[in-house]
């Protein structure tokens, strides 16, 4: 068997497994697409309903990547399936990317159903590069909250790994601005938004749409850069003292 249709097979067997999961697949696209509906569309006002779009989107993308990885990763590595895969012929990094191939699946269908919804209902007008680009943000974007969820499912057991997913994942959308303008916080909380990948993406996604804080993207682009190498070798460390 080729290595590209062993990587092919092992994302599509997993994509399979994970939507075939209601309790993971129906709190993924249902509440960044509720929140957003209620919040805006139901009681929008002036342009909420353009913010309130790139902060759901990205809300909405971080979630089924931290949690795949974080859940699964920390079954498979209770159960045994981890070990039994790195024993495999199969590259680990086929693996890997099954997951993160999952994460982007759940991440488009979260940003269709977002720009669909913005489109129809929330009168959200923008030119077609602004949608592709701020898609494809989006889409790259997962990339970090996905390293994220394999550090976290790489040192948590299976039963406390959704616990903690949530005790992260929440109170950093809230204190990047994704649930409300970022300029509504303290003072000292929007210093400390900088800390957070989720505050830099959203960032990037509001100067697409004219409605960020005037900063560089530039600061943004290369702070999240390096949140990502620091977590991506944090992860490699976490995974090769596994393999040992």
């Amino acid at each position: 068997m080729s290595t590209l249709r062993i990587y092919k097979k092992e994302a599509w067997y997993d994509l399979i497994s994970v939507w075939r999961t209601p309790g993971f697949v129906l709190p993924s696209l249902a509440f960044p697409l509720m929140f957003y509906l209620f919040f805006g569309v139901v009681f929008s006002s002036g342009g909420n309903a353009t913010y309130l779009l790139v902060s759901y989107g990205c809300f909405g993308i971080m979630g089924p990547a931290m949690f795949n990885f974080a859940m699964n990763i920390a079954s498979d590595r209770a159960h045994g399936w981890l070990t039994l895969k790195r024993l495999s012929p199969m590259p680990v990094g086929a693996y890997l990317l099954a997951k993160l191939s999952t994460s982007l699946v759940f991440a488009l269908v979260i940003i269709l159903l977002l720009f669909s919804v913005a489109a129809l209902f929330g009168n959200v007008r923008l030119h077609t590069n602004q949608w592709l680009i701020l898609a494809g943000l989006l889409l790259a974007g997962t990339l970090p909250f996905a390293v994220i969820g394999l550090i976290l499912g790489l040192t948590l057991s299976d039963k406390a790994a959704p616990g903690v997913v949530n005790l992260l994942y929440l109170p950093m959308a809230f204190l990047s601005g994704l649930w409300l303008p970022i300029t509504m916080l303290p003072q000292a909380l929007q210093q400390l938004a900088w800390l957070w990948p989720s505050y830099h993406l959203s960032q990037l996604g509001l100067k697409v749409v004219a409605a960020d804080q005037g900063f560089a993207s530039a600061w943004h682009l290369g702070i999240l850069f390096m949140q990502s190498m620091l977590l991506a070798a944090l992860a490699r460390r976490l995974f090769n003292r596994i393999a040992a």
